[in-house]
């Protein structure tokens, strides 16, 4: 009598038999499976060594079951059926709780990851999968469920709702304050050390446009560090490094801690830009989105406002 622990060969020898049968070679299978030919070969050979008999009969560029072969695949094809049926039914239950999120590295670091366990504390059933990008085209991807960019809130094809306008002022450590007390003086704070954010956006602003839109005409430019994303250039702020350019809304939890503050005070460019939440207009929203959605706007309403 066997026992029942070598009744049963691997499951991925079966799935390779079921698909190189389905299929009628191994070439197709390898195609399917995204496996090599010589793998699905290798599998079905242990499989019918596992059996002690033949499944196939092979040709010199097809393949033809057995007896054998066909009365095993009428078995293995329905108990494949069963347990794809099963994982489907997981995974979508798993899916309805789930919104993929898609934001600019400045924002994901910045706002959304501050309010994130929060959010999962008074939502256990929703599951936010965050993909954090610089570039505009990841982030509206058709996986996307939700998205928040950058612009002047003309997406075709999207339902656009500002989330925080933009509003930019200097931003340093109170330390480095202290060694600098010129960095609060307008016609100064050109010369000091002003950090630097390089970004495939040509619309980002940067000191010289921030300092000539103050007035300031041909600013002497002081020693600059520069940083290929927003993030770091804040924690460079934050350390002492420099000055940099803060963005309200992103920078504000980083003004309640004191870990940064406005040398300048109130003095600030608006641009006509903001940041907006996008979601697809043919895309149906469903409960989890709507939760995420409803949530994002919450925090978008109970934000400071910028003069």
């Amino acid at each position: 009598m066997l026992k029942k622990r070598n009744v049963l060969p691997p499951l991925d020898y079966l799935v390779a038999f079921e698909a190189a049968a389905r299929l009628g070679g191994f070439a197709r299978a390898s195609e399917h499976l995204h496996l090599s030919e010589t793998a699905i070969s290798r599998k079905v050979r242990l499989l019918e060594q596992h059996y002690g008999t033949a499944l196939f009969v092979r040709g010199h560029r097809s393949v033809t079951l057995t007896e054998t072969g066909i009365a095993l695949l009428d078995k293995v094809q329905s108990a494949l059926d069963v347990l794809r049926e099963a994982s489907g039914e997981i995974l979508a239950a798993n899916d309805a709780g789930a919104v993929t999120l898609a934001a600019t590295n400045s924002v994901s670091a910045l706002w959304l990851l501050p309010r994130l366990p929060q959010f999962h504390r008074e939502n256990e059933q929703v599951r936010i999968r965050l993909v954090s990008s610089d570039s505009d085209e990841e982030c509206l991807a058709d996986q996307m469920d939700l998205t928040i960019l950058r612009g002047d809130g003309n997406w075709p094809g999207f339902v656009a709702t500002m989330l925080f306008g933009e509003t930019v002022f200097p931003v340093c450590s109170p330390g480095y304050l202290d060694e600098h007390p010129e960095a609060a003086d307008l016609a100064r704070i050109g010369g000091l050390d002003l950090i630097e954010v390089s970004s495939r956006h040509p619309e980002w602003m940067n000191w010289r446009v921030w300092l000539t839109g103050q007035g300031i005409e041909e600013p002497a430019m002081g020693r600059a560090a520069t940083f290929n994303t927003y993030p770091l250039a804040i924690q460079a702020a934050a350390d002492g490094l420099g000055i940099g350019l803060g963005w309200g809304h992103l920078v504000d939890r980083h003004l309640e801690s004191g870990a940064l503050v406005r040398p300048l005070g109130p003095r600030a460019a608006r641009t006509q830009s903001g940041y907006y939440l996008l979601r697809r207009a043919t895309k149906p929203p469903f409960p989890a989105l709507r939760t995420v959605e409803d949530w994002l706007l919450a925090e978008s309403a109970a934000r400071r406002r910028y003069g």
